[in-house]
């Protein structure tokens, strides 16, 4: 999915996924994160790049998936943005809450990092939704690259079996994160991809 937009922040980040584990990975192993943000009312988090970064790495981490060297994209937009998308790639003309874009498998020069794709997070919705659940947006946009990263791994949740496993991830993820089970009665979380 191509990225549309002028940004008003865009920022790279790279980080050696063995220091994020304990798998054996080449020493140049490294995940680029890529951060674009477009609305400023994601500026309300003010260490949005870290808590991204983190969040990313911890799904990785948890999922035990060996990337080598990978990229992923991270866009925090508004809600005419994410409802576009959706319209376009999902066929639904509505916003939501998060959206995951996965590259694909198709070829890659050599020596070129894996392009693993795009999360697109939607401001509006995702403020509603924090308020409404009664979090901390933090801790629910934490939730949500979470469960955008892991889409991007190949889980998914479609079917029970697929979601009880996609589930115990996001658990396992926002627990080393130091976060409550989302899940859990009084932790209501909205994962619906409308």
């Amino acid at each position: 999915m191509p990225m549309t937009g002028t940004a008003v922040q865009v920022t790279g980040r790279k980080m050696k996924i063995e220091s994020m584990n304990e798998t054996s990975l080449p020493d140049e192993a490294a995940l680029d994160i890529d951060i674009l943000i477009e609305d400023e009312r994601w500026n309300a988090i003010s260490d949005l790049e870290d808590l991204t970064t983190n969040a990313v790495a911890m799904a990785v981490e948890v999922a035990e998936a060996d990337l080598g060297n990978a990229e992923i994209c991270v866009l925090f937009t508004d809600n005419d943005e994410i409802r576009r998308l959706n319209a376009e790639f999902r066929g639904k003309d509505k916003p939501t809450n998060v959206l995951s874009f996965p590259s694909g498998d198709g070829p890659q020069p050599d020596g070129a990092p894996v392009m693993l794709g795009d999360i697109v997070l939607a401001v509006g919705i995702v403020l509603d939704e924090a308020e409404e659940q009664g979090k901390p947006l933090a801790n629910h946009v934490l939730h949500l690259i979470v469960h955008g990263t892991l889409h991007l791994l190949g889980f998914d949740h479609e079917q029970d079996d697929e979601a009880e496993i996609m589930e115990a991830l996001e658990i396992e993820a926002l627990a080393r994160l130091g976060l409550p089970n989302p899940y859990a009665e009084g932790n209501a979380s909205v994962m619906v991809n409308n």
